[in-house]
């Protein structure tokens, strides 16, 4: 009798959670199909008297049941996706020139669509646009030594340099820009206190390239010479004075978008992503997988949110309104705590 009113509360809370379709740790089988699942799995909702929770993918088996193809319990299938596109990725990277969809799909034993698909999946990029990000990083280490552009586009295995100069997405910047790693370009910083601790704000004659805070001056000087290692980097307090002012006052109380010029540099796929950030009004939420689904790429929620962790311009672009699936935190570079307090108060701006 313990036992039954210690686990019929807990299997009704299992079976509410499956009938949300809710992230939860437990699993599910139905027994007319012989099958288990995790509670988020899309087929059809089983009837209550064929399911039986388990805890793990272990418990299940044992009791007979074998995984669902669909939602993949045990990640098996997962794990052959990741190993196939791992080893289409280091074909891609390893390859002079790019290969075929059709060379790739029969190394990986796949039809074209199927691979396609599942590339898509975990890279959030086809075949080929993975290839051409491949070769501009190359192109983009060979400038980086001093190579003529010439021929360091050459050996990145570029068929001409007007298809690099038609395309400056590649590298976020012309080849010459990249060669040159901001040389010839002046980059004026202002540093000042903000609600988030230490707080620098860098900018090209474009716009804001970089924006970082809750670090110590010369860690965030750092990050930015990183970035640019061949411009020259002067202080301009008083010229940045509005731009400070403004990022200061958002972080403080935030009553509308923080709208500032800004100088993205990244690659095609990072300044979409960085775009679709931009368009998330305050004071609202959104999650990686939907943020991926307005861009039209639903199945490339890692690539995603690789790209909102290398947003190098804080705030203007809010990567901070993106949250986990289960509405969790998840990661922020400026800290969890921060994050949590910037959405409060966005939030508290919206009500």
């Amino acid at each position: 009798m313990d036992g039954m009113t210690v686990t019929a509360p807990r299997d009704e809370a299992r079976w509410q959670a499956l009938l949300a379709r809710q992230p939860a740790d437990f699993l599910y089988g139905v027994a007319t199909m012989g099958v288990y699942c995790r509670p988020t799995c899309p087929s059809p909702r089983p009837k209550r008297q064929n399911v039986r929770f388990f805890a793990d993918s272990a418990e299940a088996l044992a009791a007979g049941f074998r995984p669902c193809r669909r939602c993949d319990p045990d990640g098996t299938r997962a794990a052959l996706a990741r190993a196939v596109v791992a080893d289409a990725c280091a074909a891609i990277e390893q390859a002079e020139t790019i290969p075929s969809l059709d060379a790739l799909s029969k190394r990986a034993g796949y039809s074209r669509f199927h691979f396609l698909r599942l590339f898509r999946d975990h890279t959030g990029l086809t075949p080929r646009s993975y290839a051409e990000g491949v070769r501009a990083r190359r192109l983009a280490a060979s400038l980086a030594t001093g190579t003529r552009v010439a021929d360091a586009i050459a050996q990145a295995g570029f068929g001409s340099e007007s298809r690099v100069y038609e395309a400056p997405e590649l590298l976020g910047m012309t080849p010459g820009a990249a060669r040159r790693g901001g040389k010839g370009e002046t980059i004026r910083t202002a540093l000042a206190d903000s609600p988030f601790g230490r707080l620098l704000v860098a900018a090209t004659q474009k716009g804001v390239c970089f924006l970082g805070f809750a670090e110590p001056d010369e860690a965030l000087l750092g990050d930015l010479r990183q970035r640019f290692p061949k411009a020259r980097i002067v202080p301009d307090a008083s010229g940045l004075a509005a731009i400070v002012t403004a990022v200061v006052a958002f972080m403080a109380e935030p009553r509308a978008a923080l709208d500032l010029p800004l100088d993205l540099r990244g690659t095609a796929f990072q300044l979409r992503v960085w775009e679709a950030l931009r368009r998330i009004p305050l004071g609202q939420t959104t999650t990686y997988g939907a943020l991926a689904a307005v861009m039209g790429e639903p199945r490339a929620i890692r690539a995603v949110a690789r790209g909102c962790a290398r947003n190098p311009v804080s705030l203007a672009v809010p990567c901070h309104r993106v949250l986990g699936a289960d509405g969790s935190l998840t990661g922020y570079r400026w800290g969890i705590p921060r994050k949590r307090t910037m959405l409060a108060r966005e939030a508290a701006v919206k009500d």
